[in-house]
């Protein structure tokens, strides 16, 4: 039967809670969300260089401690979670180009905040914010769900990607300190993270290129989550009992198909111009460039190849029920709500350039 009753909390209201990447766009409303659940005792890790505009309003007297530092200093990490009950660790290398760079600011910097909690040896739980991206959807029949019982992809280096492969070395990290120190950890995999703040069009509708959007999701579903949701899903894996070493996928309810999405956008922020590519099509143009890819030794690099295709552009469906029924979450905010806020959030952005 399936568990439908919330569980208690594993800490209490006074105990310290370290969140990294605070500043964020996720980890700002996680902030928010562990205040609002009467959590008193928040110590937030950023860059020197962060926005902390985001954080505003959050840290009056005791409420909020904001510390900076750099997760690539052991000393610094140390510093941090010296006497955390629990660490929800959001911060993750965005934007590189590169594997190696990927490596250090999510692989390296994961590993100096495990080996801090081993050291001071007081940690209740170890949160780790993953992806989706690092499911592998290829040798799985159409329209087949996933979810957390998923595999997860053997070879990421081959996703042409670094941020996918970065995140898939992370979990296996945690894995490890899970397996090698008993370190508690819980990791979580959100979909599509949308809402005010983040107003790009995820990959999974399509990419622009040459002044046209190329729709390539189709009738496909897309795994979003509002950011306000999300953060609530991380706030219950982080302090619910009885769940360690567990991994939960975040997506909502009533998700909309991409052509969908793509509709509501053009209707609600702006017009442009979009071709749809068939998945027949799309496969094959992935197919083919990644095979230029091999036969000129690396010159066009692999951004696009059946790997990446399976796991952004193949039919698939998703589900929530695990969050719901081991963590009692429910979306607080509905997607049409959630889409009314996101669009109007992209309208003012669009008027403001």
């Amino acid at each position: 039967m399936a568990e439908t009753e919330p569980k208690p909390f594993i800490i209490g209201h006074d105990d310290l809670i370290l969140i990294t990447g605070a500043t964020g766009f996720i980890g700002s409303r996680l902030v928010q969300t562990l205040l609002d659940r009467g959590f008193r005792n928040l110590r937030c890790f950023s860059r020197p260089y962060s926005n902390k505009s985001r954080l505003q309003g959050m840290t009056n007297g005791t409420r909020v401690e904001v510390v900076e530092g750099n997760l690539l200093s052991p000393q610094d990490c140390a510093a941090a979670a010296k006497g955390a009950a629990i660490i929800f660790h959001l911060a993750a290398g965005r934007g590189e180009k590169s594997i190696p760079d990927a490596f250090m600011n999510s692989v390296v910097t994961t590993r100096n905040l495990l080996e801090a909690a081993v050291q001071h040896n007081c940690l209740k739980r170890f949160v780790n914010i993953s992806s989706f991206t690092v499911y592998t959807n290829t040798n799985k029949p159409r329209r087949r769900l996933l979810d957390e019982r998923c595999p997860v992809e053997t070879h990421p280096e081959l996703r042409g990607d670094a941020y996918d492969f970065a995140k898939a070395k992370q979990d296996e990290i945690v894995a490890e300190y899970g397996a090698k120190f008993g370190i508690p950890y819980v990791i979580v995999r959100p979909g599509y993270v949308y809402g005010p703040g983040n107003r790009g069009i995820t990959g999974r509708v399509g990419i622009g290129t040459f002044g046209v959007f190329l729709h390539l999701g189709g009738s496909n579903r897309i795994p979003f989550t509002y950011v306000d949701n999300c953060a609530d899903a991380i706030a219950l894996a982080g302090l619910t009992e009885g769940v360690s070493g567990e991994v939960f996928n975040v997506v909502d309810d009533d998700l909309p198909s991409s052509r969908q999405f793509l509709r509501l956008y053009k209707k609600n922020v702006r017009q442009f111009k979009s071709v749809y590519v068939p998945h027949a099509l799309s496969f094959a143009l992935c197919y083919l460039w990644e095979w230029y890819s091999r036969w000129s030794e690396g010159q066009l690099p692999a951004a696009f190849n059946t790997r990446k295709w399976n796991s952004f552009w193949k039919k698939t469906h998703y589900s929530n029920e695990k969050l719901k029924t081991r963590l009692g979450w429910t979306p607080k905010v509905p997607m049409t709500e959630g889409f009314r806020r996101y669009f109007e959030s992209c309208l003012s952005g669009e008027q403001r350039a």
